[in-house]
């Protein structure tokens, strides 16, 4: 298959998603279930053990634990940007419909009870660092979203759209909160009581990165001191913990001392945001040692996206297509970017596509887990792919005017 089968793919995607009404279900959504809460008597180890357990047996148990299929609001995130670099691509004005529609979306599910825009799970969560509530906001979730409006703002000029990034670039200023070291601070996961400040040493970096680049953005357009003052700090405080091959852990503790493949995407993307939006080249070695480690590291001869730096199983579709985001856009920074991001999407598409159109979640040694998930695949996907898409054929329509 040559790069121009990766529409074909897409289009079939696309199908695919519209046919379910933008819903399937989620990795992590275990405790959806109604059986959960009494089978785990509420017991974080056993919550932790019910949730691992729906999400990596190699079938789907989502029918059998009466787990339904849900809209997500990190999906819509990603479907709104797959659909707008469709539209500029092939300038087919039912595209932009479906962005501005994903938008609304947004708009209308965003989490209650905050006065800046914010998102989160639709879901429960049990982790290593405690229990997030379904509702509640992340500055993973809200970062990412945030993006999608501001690529609708740069591609339209629609003021609004500028707003509701703005207004969650004030979330995580006012309501986030953030931990406070001697030297730097660390962007919050999720909101801390009041959104005040909390002393310590832990952090998460994919998390402290993605609010860092979604304020160096918004500040690029609306510009504030303390935008460009916070998302300094928090970027100090992930490039102090740099290792010397260009790696970073997930998170400072020891219990996050791994390096996966599409944490180092967002850590990469988001500290590219940093340096191209604030014109600050003080991280420029750093971003270009860690995006070598990420080409030299994740990827085998024949495209196959590796998860661990150690190891590449399992073959997990958000390796892939976070790969192929990270790849398109830090192309400039290594020559063989685009070509990389060519083979893992041929390798994805041949590999990790089902007939219908929507993509896998992992493949093991002797079994594939055909689970369709939702913003962990066939949005990410449908984003990346026409990201891709877009590089290698150009723009039909490069802005329209509001």
């Amino acid at each position: 298959m040559d790069k121009d089968g990766i529409y074909p793919a897409l289009s079939k995607l696309e199908q695919w998603v519209e046919q379910n009404n933008w819903k399937a279900y989620d990795t992590f959504d275990g405790l959806s279930s109604p059986y959960a809460r009494f089978l785990t008597w509420n017991i974080p180890l056993l919550r932790r053990v019910w949730q691992q357990g729906v999400r990596r047996f190699p079938l789907n148990l989502r029918p059998l634990l009466r787990i339904k299929p849900e809209p997500s609001s990190k999906g819509m995130g990603f479907f709104a940007q797959g659909y707008l670099r469709l539209f500029q691509t092939y300038g087919n004005g039912d595209h932009l419909k479906k962005m501005h529609s994903c938008l609304d979306w947004l708009v209308q599910n965003r989490a209650p009870g905050f006065q800046g825009n914010c998102w989160g799970n639709h879901f429960d969560y049990e982790a290593r660092g405690g229990r997030i509530a379904l509702g509640t906001p992340t500055v993973v979730w809200t970062s990412l979203i945030g993006h999608a409006f501001l690529d609708a703002y740069e591609a339209l000029g629609e003021n609004r759209y500028l707003d509701i990034a703005r207004n969650s670039a004030e979330f995580i200023i006012n309501e986030l909160g953030w931990i406070q070291t001697d030297r730097d601070l660390c962007l919050s996961y999720t909101p801390l009581p009041g959104g005040k400040p909390k002393r310590g040493e832990g952090g998460i970096h994919n998390a402290n990165m993605l609010g860092a680049g979604l304020l160096a953005r918004v500040n690029l357009h609306a510009p504030k001191k303390h935008y460009t003052e916070m998302a300094q700090e928090a970027v100090k405080f992930t490039m102090r913990a740099q290792l010397d091959n260009g790696a970073w852990y997930y998170g400072v503790e020891p219990k996050y001392h791994w390096v996966d493949s599409f944490h180092t995407g967002y850590v990469l993307e988001s500290l590219h945001y940093y340096v191209q939006c604030g014109r600050d080249r003080t991280f420029q070695t750093e971003l270009e040692k860690g995006y070598r480690f990420f080409v030299d590291t994740f990827f085998r001869p024949d495209g196959t996206p590796r998860y661990y730096d150690y190891k590449t199983r399992p073959l997990d579709i958000q390796c892939a297509s976070q790969a192929i985001q990270t790849l398109v856009n830090l192309r400039d920074l290594h020559p063989r970017s685009i070509e990389i991001a060519v083979k893992v999407a041929q390798w994805t598409i041949l590999n990790m596509q089902d007939e219908q159109g929507y993509f896998y979640y992992r493949k093991y040694p002797f079994i594939t887990n055909r689970t369709p998930t939702l913003h962990w695949g066939q949005a990410t996907m449908f984003a990346s792919l026409a990201l891709l898409d877009h590089h290698l054929h150009g723009k039909i329509v490069e802005r329209v005017n509001p």
